[in-house]
Parts: structure tokens; sequence; C-alpha cells
């Protein structure tokens, strides 16, 4: 059953996708990679802000399968949020058809399985969500557009990584990095002299941030998940696990053959790891023959923290709509809740775990979506997770974090860890208003951005720092809050919010605030074998 939706601008989409194994080679090395259509990386998908997409999953895998789609925002439609906790997972053999709007969202991002650590084997893809015709873009059109997706990639199947976690281990480093799917020198991309390129480029890696950057030419910002920012120059970027950057190339001034590289450098590891591409110009023959640019020191976070608060939000323009994004003051709205998290690691039950506020999170046998719409009892209890950081010792538990339906939320992530995390929510985008080294105390608010900080959906906590946003709880639903960095997340670096209004029967619900349980739902745990009719009990 696909979702409709009563708006003139709304066009449906239907893509057929099917996931499957295939013996695939990237860095030399035979591996089995997740395919979509037997490609890899997978199919574009590519829409304009408020289409409606079906897309209509076959799971030809050995093991349970569900697909995330990382930076789209599903507004009031956590149904279609392809988690763990949001959706029960399509099974070996069967289908089932996602169906969600792209409301009032432009920009650039990425899909990618969130079961079973299946992301190790591949199976991201990119997304494009371009402008209606109506809204301006804010910089000139591109003669061509790239999809560039970087990460890192370990040459041990995933099911091998996975048990390693299982069994209490941490995963090696990285084997290396590819380039749509390639190992070094095998990704190219043709250039035409003098001609304009939009380069969409996401980390879709398991945990090393990466650094990008093309030999000989300089990059003008214009977006980053969905936000247009103010035009400057970077000569490299560094993109943290599940960032996304749009960037503006111009193709240099000459007409005999020549070539570039494209150089993407492993960041804060103990090793040295680099993925090249090729940009060859028409006429080109052969490889190119100048040396990489020398790299940046792999631990200046110094550099890396300056870039990041040089990136800012360019307010004279609209985004998925004609008016300036100036237009919104977000440091005039009154903060209604503010919470701390503290990631960590810990050692719980024999094995290593790593926590938010104490909590390491473990996964119910029914979805909590599921579990909250049918009013089951004894599947989560909110609070669990306190708002700030515990003082006592870290332990299991299913942490979901209550909250209204649009309060605005000042959130903390401070990282006393000496590894870079990642943080993204699920339904949301974000200001990010500071960050900074050492602890966070409220006299840190005094050096906040509350004019153009950056909007986004994953941002970075360096080590022993901090990193503050705020945030408009305006997409009601039961939404992933996760450390983007697999191994984190799969060993319990997650927290759920729930996001409701003041009528808490879901059945009763206004669809203009939640859209309703798709009838094509997937039942799961305690609901499996029954139409299950809700019943007065609350969670």
């Amino acid at each position: 059953m696909l979702l409709l939706f009563v708006n003139s601008g709304a066009q449906p989409l239907y893509h057929d996708w099917t996931v499957s194994f295939s013996q695939r080679k990237p860095l030399g090395v035979d591996k089995q990679v997740i395919v979509i259509n037997d490609q890899f990386p997978g199919p574009l998908l590519n829409a304009t802000t408020n289409d409606v997409v079906n897309i209509n999953i076959h799971n030809n895998l050995t093991e349970p399968f569900l697909m995330t789609w990382n930076g789209v925002q599903m507004r009031k439609n956590s149904w279609q949020d392809g988690v763990q906790e949001t959706n029960c997972p399509i099974l070996p053999g069967q289908n089932w058809t996602y169906s969600f709007q792209l409301k009032d969202q432009i920009g650039s991002f990425f899909y990618f399985p969130s079961l079973l650590f299946q992301k190790a084997a591949g199976g991201c893809g990119p997304i494009r969500v371009n402008n209606l015709e109506s809204v301006v873009v804010p910089f000139p059109q591109p003669d061509y557009e790239h999809d560039i997706l970087i990460g890192d990639w370990y040459n041990s199947d995933y099911q091998h990584l996975r048990l390693v976690l299982e069994e209490g281990g941490m995963l090696p480093l990285p084997d290396g990095i590819l380039i749509n799917g390639l190992g070094p020198n095998k990704a190219t991309f043709d250039f035409q002299p003098r001609a304009l390129y939009r380069l969409r480029i996401s980390n879709v890696g398991l945990k090393t941030t990466l650094n990008f950057g093309i030999q000989g030419h300089s990059m003008l910002l214009v977006e980053t998940e969905g936000a247009y920012t103010l035009k400057q120059y970077y000569e490299n970027l560094d993109i943290h696990v599940g960032q996304s950057y749009s960037v503006l190339v111009t193709a240099v001034d000459r007409t005999e053959g020549a070539s570039f590289f494209i150089v993407v450098a492993s960041r804060f590891i103990p090793l040295e790891l680099v993925g090249v591409g090729i940009i060859r110009y028409s006429g080109f023959q052969g490889e190119a023959l100048d040396p990489i640019p020398p790299l940046l020191a792999p631990y200046d976070y110094e550099y890396s923290m300056a870039q990041a608060l040089s990136i800012r939000l360019d307010l004279s323009v609209g985004a998925a709509r004609p008016n300036p994004q100036g237009s919104y003051h977000y440091g005039s709205i009154n903060v209604t809740r503010m919470l701390i998290l503290r990631n960590d690691v810990a050692f719980i039950n024999g094995k290593y775990r790593y926590t938010v506020n104490g909590v390491s999170f473990v996964h119910p046998e029914t979805p909590l979506k599921l579990a909250d719409y049918y009013n089951l009892g004894n599947i989560f209890e909110p609070g669990i997770i306190s708002d700030t950081p515990s003082d006592g010792p870290p332990h299991l538990g299913v942490s979901v974090i209550d909250t209204k339906y649009h309060d605005y939320v000042h959130v903390v992530f401070e990282n006393p860890l000496l590894s870079t995390q990642t943080w993204h929510p699920d339904g949301y985008n974000f200001f990010v208003v500071g960050m900074g080294i050492g602890t966070w105390d409220a006299s840190k608010m005094d050096t906040y951005n509350m004019v153009d900080a950056v909007y986004r959906s994953t941002i970075q906590v360096y080590p022993l720092s901090w990193t503050a946003i705020l945030i408009e709880l305006d997409n009601q639903g039961m939404w992933n809050l996760r450390s983007q960095d697999a191994e984190k997340w799969y060993l319990g670096q997650e927290l759920y919010i729930r996001v409701k209004g003041i009528e808490k029967d879901p059945s009763k619900i206004s669809p203009s605030d939640e859209v309703r349980i798709p009838q094509n739902v997937l039942k799961c745990g305690r609901v499996a074998h029954s139409p299950y009719k809700q019943n007065s009990r609350r969670v």
C-alpha cells in the first residue's frame, strides 16, 4: 500500500531494488559485498522536494535487512525510517515497500543498511533532493554533477567483523579507502575544460574521518546536508562519518590531455591510508604523472576544528522554500529543555560496550515504534536514561527520552575519549552553535554562534571536547539518535527520542501531526502473529 499525499507539488516515484550478495575485490581481496540491482555502490535516488518516493526492496540476502535514509527527515513518518526500533526487518526472500515524502527538503544524502553490521559489506548509495523550479538555487547551475561516496573499508567479511564485536573485541584498523566502491586509481571522473561541476561527497564508511581534496583545484562549498552555506573556497575538507557536502569545482582552462588526483586521506588514526581517484580531461591518455599532494598532519585537531567553525549558514537565501533562511531566528527562541549527553566506553558483563550517559542500548523483542503504537507494557521505560551524565555504574538498558512536540532543546555532546565521535539524529537537522576543547559548562554559552550557525544532521565531537546544538522537535515520532561510528553504534551507543503532542493515543493523533501506521506495516516480536488491538495499558 503506497503512501498518498494531498499536495499539488507531489510527484510519485517508483523504484524496485533487489538487495543481494556479490563477490567483488574492491581492494584486490575477494569479498562478499552487498549490491543493489547488482550495483556497488547502489543506484542514485534522484528526486525533487515534495516528491513521494516508493521503493520496493527485495531481500535476497540470507539475513533480515533494513535500509535507512541518512539525513532524509521522514517528516512525521518515523514508520519509514528503516532502523531497528521503528521497523520490523524485511526477512530473507521477502520484500517491503518504503513510501515517504521528501517534504520541504533539499540536499545531498545517502542510504545504507542499518542491521547486523551489514554496512561493512556495502549496500550504500547516494541521494539527491533537488529544488523545485520555483526556488532559485543560490549558485550557478553546474554543467555536470557527480556523486562521490568515500569510506574506510575492511577486507574481512562483515559477519567476521560482527562476531569480533559480539565476542567482546574491537575492530582493527581499516585496510584501505574506497571511492565509489573502488580502490586506488580506479575511480575516474571525466572533466571538460572550463566546465562547472557539482560534487556531492558523502562519507559512508564505518568509523574513519576522511580528508577530501582535488589536486590543482579549489572547492567552493555551497551545501551540507540540506542547508546552503556561505560560499567559501577550501583546498580540502574533513568529512566525518555520516556527513555529506556539496562543492562546486571549476575545471581548469587547458585543452591538452591532463589528469589530476582526487586524494582521500585518513584522519585521526595511527595509520596513514590514502584513497586516490583520477580526474581526466578530454584528450587524456595514461595515468596522472604528478606526485600526490602532501597530506595534512594526521592528528591536527586544531586545523579540523577551525575548519568546522568556519562553515556558516547562508542567511540570504532559501533552501527548500524561497524565503531566506535568516527569517528563522533560532537564537531568539526560548530553550525549553537541556540535554547533556556524554559518550563513553565500558566493560559490561565481560565485554566492551559503548554508552550514552552510562546506558548501553539493548534492543527489545518488539520495535519501540510498534510497542508505543499498541501501548505494550514491559518493553521500555522512559527515564531509564537521564538528561545529564550519570555517576552510577554503566549498565544495559532500552534508552528512550520522552519529549514534547515542539520542544526547543539545547543538546551538549561531551566526548571524554581519545577518539573522534560523530552524532546523528534521524528526523532532524539542528544548528551547530558551538564546539570547543575541554569540559562544557554554562560559561561556554557566551562563545556560541547565535546568528549564522550551520544547519545540518550529522556533527562531530573531537576528543576530550564538546559540541553544542539547538534543535526544534517539530517532527513527531520515535527517532533514533546514534553514534555514526558503526562499531560504537552496534555496541550500544544510541538512544531513541519519543516526540509526542498532547494526544497520547496513537490511533487518535491527527495525520497532520503524524502519518498513520502503514497498511503494509511489518509485524514482529509480541505483535507478530495477530492483528493486535490497542489496549489501555501505557508504556
